[in-house]
């Protein structure tokens, strides 16, 4: 982060982080990346790439995020979906060539990847 050197850099940055926060709390859809060593050597930031791209393509609104090794690296790239009050769900080993059916099964359809899940956590 750059150092703020003046007030009107302090609320610049106020404004922006405030921009970020309301943009987590209106969409209902969160996706996490695991971007830890393990997952960035097992091809995360490819799959983060490919997901952004995907979203942007289809005019999907999701926050997508990034979170260190959780310690199942053996199943890098891992990716959460968390969509309102639906269970978390994790996917692991997912390839960029996969991001595609991952998004228009899980976020357009609604429908979990079942093959690729290696957790659910939680839901109403």
């Amino acid at each position: 982060m750059p150092k703020l050197k003046s007030l009107d850099d302090l609320q610049a940055l106020r404004q922006q982080l405030q921009k970020d926060i309301k943009a987590r709390t209106d969409t209902a859809t969160t996706v996490t990346v695991g971007m830890g060593t393990c997952g960035i050597a097992a091809g995360a930031r490819e799959v983060m790439h490919a997901i952004l791209d995907e979203l942007e393509n289809r005019g999907i609104d999701a926050h997508v995020t990034t979170v260190g090794c959780i310690g199942m690296c053996s199943r890098e790239p891992l990716v959460d979906i968390q969509q309102g009050d639906e269970p978390r769900v994790t996917y692991g080993n997912i390839t960029p060539a996969m991001v595609p059916k991952l998004i228009e099964e899980h976020l357009v359809n609604g429908n979990v990847v079942d093959e690729w899940v290696v957790g659910r956590v939680g839901g109403a």
